[in-house]
């Protein structure tokens, strides 16, 4: 009894491996798949730049932007590399159960075919029935007979099943073993590209350090400008929750708190809020396609490591001309020009939750519209050096998040 418990224990966990292994496999070929478009967009994107005169801190903040690429492909398809050497050990256990099992039944078959074939005369059946001593006995002889022929084809039946089995297990393993050498070639091509980045990284390091004085003059000229805009996103953040509450009290007559940091939520905004936090981790990017040129939050600054900067969202560099989308179904909420440039923000309400999408040369929809996933906002500006870079923010209530953890295969 207990060797059969344990066999079936055995049997279970296997199948809950290979069922996890499965899924976790088809998560890293996305993430893979992403990482992949990244690259190819930055190669595109690069292309289309060539002609364009470019600063020496614009491409480093490229060069950094791809050996982050090249860092993430390796890394995803190494932990690529390891589920399918368990995929290959777990499909070696299945394959060694199935011979074993195979095993059994042909040789048991076996013996039934000779037990059958020493009795295999018509008239020692027919006399096998005949001498029964009462007519109770000789139909249950009958019904044995039958149920004898019944289980030998039936052991035929599980003969050709378990070789089926066996021959796809076998395939699959195969399978594996060509995606693991693929993976491998694929790894070792990625880990030669990021060591041809480096050289060329330390490169413009080298030029930049000629011209220190001018290039930190261009640093801190940015940084304030990116500090001024964020000053200007936070008071825009504040001034739409407390418009967006007072109508909201204007509409259901109920009293507003007042507050300019966190929503009054109805029942209905409340259930489109909960409906977007259950999309975490899956909705669509804010542009069709492009690479990330500057993760959100604390960072070593891409020319000076002992300076750490601050990105309040994820910048998207894209293709020229293309248009900022909604990632989720909402409300335009406010639509501002940020002061002291030509560029437009996008703020969207998902109830408590609020999508912001920043640097639009023009905008295509205006505050109150409902706006669908997907849908086109606006066209992204491009700046001198023909890049057309999209900054994307998301928050809840006045909490600024991290908007990488909500994009799919970020």
């Amino acid at each position: 009894m207990n060797r059969i418990l344990i066999l079936l224990f055995s049997l279970l966990m296997t199948n809950f491996m290979f069922a996890q292994t499965s899924s976790e496999q088809q998560k890293l070929e996305a993430r893979k798949e992403q990482i992949t478009k990244e690259i190819a967009a930055f190669k595109a994107l690069l292309q289309g730049e060539k002609k364009k005169e470019k600063s020496v801190l614009s491409q480093i903040a490229e060069q950094k932007a791809r050996i982050r690429l090249s860092e993430k492909l390796i890394s995803t398809t190494a932990k690529q590399m390891r589920l399918l050497d368990d995929d290959i050990y777990l499909k070696q256990l299945e394959i060694n159960k199935l011979n074993r099992e195979l095993k059994v039944l042909k040789e048991d078959y076996a013996k039934m075919i000779v037990k059958s074939y020493k009795s295999r005369n018509d008239q020692s059946r027919v006399m096998f029935v005949l001498s029964s001593q009462n007519f109770l006995q000789a139909y249950k002889r009958i019904q044995y007979m039958k149920q004898y022929a019944s289980f030998r084809k039936m052991q035929g039946e599980e003969i050709v099943e378990k070789q089926d089995k066996l021959t796809e297990a076998k395939a699959k393993q195969e399978a594996s073993k060509k995606n693991k050498a693929k993976a491998l070639a694929d790894n070792q091509a990625e880990k030669i590209e990021l060591e041809k980045q480096k050289v060329e990284q330390e490169k413009l390091a080298k030029e930049f350090q000629k011209n220190k004085k001018k290039y930190a003059a261009e640093i801190d000229k940015k940084e304030k400008e990116r500090k001024e805009i964020d000053k200007q996103i936070k008071r825009l953040i504040a001034e739409a929750i407390a418009a967006a509450n007072k109508k909201n009290a204007t509409k259901t007559g109920v009293k507003s708190s007042g507050s300019s940091s966190k929503f009054d939520l109805t029942p209905e905004g409340k259930l489109v809020s909960d409906n977007f936090k259950a999309n975490k981790g899956k909705l669509p990017w804010p542009v069709e396609k492009g690479y990330v040129y500057l993760k959100y939050g604390d960072q070593p600054h891409p020319v000076h490591s002992n300076l750490t900067v601050h990105n309040s969202g994820v910048e998207i560099a894209t293709e020229p001309g293309s248009v900022a989308r909604a990632i989720f179904d909402g409300e335009v909420l406010q639509i501002q020009l940020i002061k002291g440039s030509n560029k437009k923000v996008v703020l969207i309400q998902h109830g408590d939750f609020i999508t912001i999408y920043q640097n639009l040369e023009s905008v295509n929809v205006k505050e109150g519209d409902k706006v669908t996933r997907k849908q086109n906002l606006g066209r992204i500006q491009t700046d001198p050096s023909g890049k057309a870079i999209l900054k994307f923010m998301v928050s809840q209530n006045a909490n600024t998040l991290n908007p990488e953890q909500w994009l799919s295969n970020m």
